[in-house]
């Protein structure tokens, strides 16, 4: 099953974020012409961990890693689909959130990996909306609390049934002591245009809201009788598949299973590997350039499928960051290095921009965006090496403006005749590839001084040397080959020895220069306050709302406001 929990031969266990339909347990997935629909029917007795149901359809982590997959199937396999319909497989219930015994017995460190990538999702299906013509609807059947709200707010359209139970809630505030931590605050007001005192109210109660108040309120989109429910959900199908800009002619491809080795101190697969230096508290992750250049075409293309190298790359370097994530919490930094001809990246790279307007070309640069976006907001130290044999252009650069510290070495190592190495801009650095903020890496980086930009986008082609990307403000620092193994060693040992928490903070806060977006609020606000209230003893301490909830004793509050 999805996230399923897996042991390995040294008896280390491990959350798989790899799945596919047939293994689904808690979401079935029907594809009829140009209208998809995902039917969430949460099997309660399917939890990742012990101790807890998943009744009234909430969830876990593994109940969302079914629901990523789907959705990323769903743009890559089935080009023809424009209107996905997300609806319940329960009676009177769409959704009861998060599983609240799971929040209530997770680590911290669980809560805050689950709040985070169920807020990938989210944005997930928006960024399908929005970028692949994909539009969302959701029917809500019956309740859709918490999480299960927040899941319709991340859709397009919200069909609420006008039956006198059906009703959308967030009741995390009065019920649980925490706040809805996975871009319902946020959407309620930013997306939906609710009133700020309406949301203020809807969010300080725990029934809910129901009929013409949530569309008088903007909650949601319409209310239908049950008797027409299924004409008008038929009706609103219609209408958003005429005016999506989805253009997937032809067949999509097969999202085939990654071949994966994991052991207790690597993970292997065919293009990225990840090693893992338990003492340094490091893990290294090596990406491979092609080894020949792209197709001639799209046929070309197409054909390869699932290994075309772009797509291949972004696949496994997505699944070794969720696995860095979620089951090595002791590992402090992400060291990423690169090998192989840069020329062929840059071939890709080329291909790519050339046939932007195909619908998969598209959808891989919008997977690669995804891919980098998720590393940005990755709690771990992030350093790229740019050594001989790198290969830090174009697409794969970004790995060099994504880091919090990059480190490029002056000429050669000593016994290496391998050619110095540089770094190569192409139309990919300046673009396709914008932050939760909207701005691109490099954006980000020259706020001081635009013309920064415009200087390092007059050298797209050409092969920019160390002290030339140190001149151009691309590394933080170019080394000679004196230098560069003893400063790489103390900064190493520095970085590891200082706080987590505190590193986390710090990177949270430097990584985004700039403007806010909806998206940006929702990982650097509410995620941030999310966690930390997670933590406090009026939700998870002994006498706390998550502690108490259903026992029939009320919660006992430390009522100083800090």
């Amino acid at each position: 099953m999805a996230g399923e929990d897996r042991v390995l031969a040294g008896g280390a266990r491990y959350i798989d974020f790899q799945t596919e339909p047939s293994r689904y347990r808690h979401w079935k997935l029907d594809v009829a012409g140009d209208v998809a629909t995902l039917t969430m029917d949460v099997d309660e007795n399917g939890g990742l961990f012990e101790g807890y149901q998943l009744k009234l359809n909430s969830y876990d982590l593994g109940v969302d890693i079914e629901l990523a997959d789907a959705v990323q199937r769903l743009r890559f396999e089935h080009p023809g689909v424009k209107v996905v319909v997300v609806r319940s497989g329960k009676n009177r219930v769409f959704c009861a959130g998060a599983n609240i015994r799971m929040l209530a017995g997770a680590t911290h460190a669980h809560k805050v990996n689950f709040c985070k990538f169920t807020n990938e999702t989210r944005n997930g299906l928006e960024d399908s909306s929005e970028n692949s013509g994909q539009r969302f609807i959701t029917v809500v059947n019956g309740t859709a609390a918490g999480g299960g709200y927040e899941l319709a707010l991340a859709t397009d359209h919200i069909i609420l049934a006008d039956d006198g139970a059906a009703a959308v809630a967030l009741p995390e505030v009065p019920l649980l002591a925490v706040l809805p931590g996975t871009g319902g605050l946020t959407r309620v007001v930013d997306k939906r245009k609710v009133r700020r005192d309406h949301a203020d109210y809807f969010c300080t109660i725990e029934e809910g809201i129901k009929g013409k108040r949530a569309v008088a309120w903007r909650l949601v989109d319409e209310i239908v009788p049950n008797s027409k429910l299924e004409a008008k959900v038929a009706e609103r199908a219609r209408e958003f598949s005429a005016a999506s800009k989805r253009d997937g002619n032809g067949k999509g491809i097969s999202l085939s299973p990654l071949t994966r080795t994991i052991d207790e101190n690597s993970v292997r697969y065919g293009l990225v590997s990840v090693d893992i230096n338990r003492a340094a508290r490091i893990a290294t992750i090596s990406i491979n350039a092609p080894e020949e250049a792209p197709p001639s075409d799209i046929d070309g293309m197409i054909a390869k499928g699932a290994s075309f190298w772009p797509l291949q790359v972004a696949r496994e370097l997505d699944d070794a960051i969720l696995h860095l994530r979620i089951n090595e919490l002791e590992t402090a930094m992400l060291v990423f290095k690169s090998h192989g001809d840069r020329a062929n990246v840059l071939a890709c790279d080329a291909f790519l921009e050339a046939n932007k307007a195909h619908w998969l070309v598209n959808e891989i640069r919008q997977y690669w965006k995804r891919v980098l976006k998720r590393i940005d907001v990755t709690s771990r130290t992030l350093v790229t090496l740019v050594e001989p044999g790198s290969c830090f252009a174009g697409t794969l650069a970004e790995l060099v403006f994504a880091a919090d510290r990059s480190y490029m070495l002056i000429g050669q190592k000593q016994g290496d005749n391998r050619a110095p190495p540089t770094i190569e801009l192409s139309a990919m650095n300046f673009g396709p590839y914008p932050m939760s903020h909207g701005l691109t890496r490099l954006q980000s980086r020259f706020q001081a001084d635009p013309s920064d930009i415009e200087r390092a986008q007059q050298k797209i082609g050409e092969a920019i040397d160390a002290e030339e990307a140190e001149a151009l403000g691309l590394v933080t620092f170019a080394l000679d080959d004196i230098d560069w193994d003893d400063e790489i060693r103390v900064f190493f040992e520095e970085r590891t020895s200082f706080s987590p928490d505190g590193l986390t903070g710090m990177e949270a806060n430097l990584r985004f220069v700039g403007p806010e977006t909806m998206e940006s609020k929702i990982f650097s606000r509410l995620t941030a306050w999310q966690n930390w209230i997670f933590q406090r003893p009026n939700a998870v301490g002994e006498e706390g709302a998550l502690r108490r909830y259903g026992s029939g004793q009320k919660a006992q509050f430390d009522m100083t406001r800090v």
